[in-house]
């Protein structure tokens, strides 16, 4: 065979931000890091961290002529425009996103627009977007639309853990659900040879990355629950925010996503869900995905434990549907197949094996309360 016959390579492809750092007292170094890329600074910020953060901090903001702006709280073209505009007409060279998910994605996506460089300062751990090349884009009612895709992961990610262990607790475990597909969904895009988030296959690291997340988290969630309970930094909170934030990050993008994610973003189909987190829908997504795929019921019980001790969700009333009728569901199961990320998953994928997935993931969850 001629080298010009051969068949187009299958491409390894794994992305990382360009620096991540992790610590205390972070928050006093971000002037700094802003300056080394760019001279004028605006920080997007969600209203609780701008009134108990950054409020604190704006008159040495306004001397190194940083800006700060309110994110008003979804992830829409229209909000994304309107913070184009205030980039452009404050000749924005370094945007810094600082707050929880939809904050730091609109932050990205802007910055991508823009061209400029990008700064994530997330203020609690509760997804895996500040170290993440993706972003989600909602409708203003906070419904899924579409995965945006920036040029480049974020030129750093400043994880201040005096401000993870002031966050609400809940945040922490939102986090732990949302790193608990990273392993599940990573073996099975592994398992179908299916294209991860970033264009390519994935590499090693990726596949190990996404391991060592599922396992830091069994090891140390519980642990690190209970010292963001008691607003105290410890080891295991520490492991569990790099879990979260960077283990989980590599491991989505570098080795793909399936069913959790899909579940997840057809439940946002649903208005009822809109009160919930990201990583609470996302665990519940891994409870069915698990039954989805036929999972061995050892693994099944690992993960429904560790839920449970944690305060995941795992019925329908942890994600407020309890009252919702098959209609309803149905349509959750439509829009989830409609997603790409679940037709990574072996075998048949329908609404009918999604809506029975979802069925039984609540009812044992169910029963298992009732132990």
């Amino acid at each position: 065979m001629k080298m010009t016959e051969v068949k187009a390579h299958r491409n390894l492809k794994s992305v990382f931000p360009g620096k991540y750092i992790q610590g205390e007292g972070l928050i006093n170094k971000l002037p700094e890091m802003i300056r080394s890329f760019g001279t004028k600074g605006m920080i997007l910020t969600s209203p609780t961290p701008l009134e108990k953060i950054f409020s604190k901090l704006s008159g040495e903001y306004r001397k190194e002529g940083i800006l700060t702006t309110r994110f008003n709280g979804e992830c829409c073209e229209s909000e994304l425009i309107r913070l184009q505009e205030q980039v452009v007409e404050n000749g924005v060279d370094v945007l810094v996103g600082a707050g929880g998910g939809k904050t730091m994605d609109s932050a990205k996506i802007v910055a991508d627009r823009a061209g400029i460089p990008v700064i994530i300062m997330p203020t609690i751990a509760s997804t895996d977007a500040p170290c993440s090349g993706s972003s989600i884009i909602y409708s203003e009612h906070g419904v899924y639309e579409s995965v945006y895709f920036q040029k480049m992961n974020p030129e750093a990610v400043l994880v201040d853990m005096d401000i993870m262990a002031n966050a609400p607790t809940r945040f922490l475990v939102a986090g732990m659900g949302d790193a608990l597909s990273t392993w599940f969904e990573a073996r099975s895009c592994q398992r179908t040879q299916s294209m991860n988030q970033c264009g390519g296959y994935s590499t090693l690291a990726g596949l190990n990355l996404a391991r060592l997340c599922y396992d830091t988290i069994l090891q140390y969630g519980a642990a690190a629950k209970i010292a963001n309970d008691n607003q105290i930094i410890t080891t295991a909170l520490h492991h569990v925010v790099e879990a979260n934030t960077l283990l989980s990050g590599i491991g989505f993008e570098s080795s793909g996503l399936a069913a959790a994610h899909s579940i997840h973003n057809g439940l946002t189909a649903l208005d009822e869900t809109h009160a919930y987190y990201h990583g609470e829908k996302v665990a519940f997504g891994v409870l069915a995905g698990l039954h989805l795929t036929d999972a061995p019921p050892s693994e099944m019980e690992t993960v429904y434990s560790f839920c449970e001790e944690v305060g995941l969700p795992t019925t329908f009333a942890g994600i407020g549907i309890a009252r919702v009728g098959k209609d309803k569901l149905m349509k959750v199961a439509i829009k989830t197949c409609e997603q790409e990320f679940i037709h990574h998953e072996a075998g048949e994928i329908t609404p009918e094996n999604v809506l029975h997935a979802m069925i039984v993931a609540d009812a044992m969850g169910t029963l298992r309360k009732k132990i």
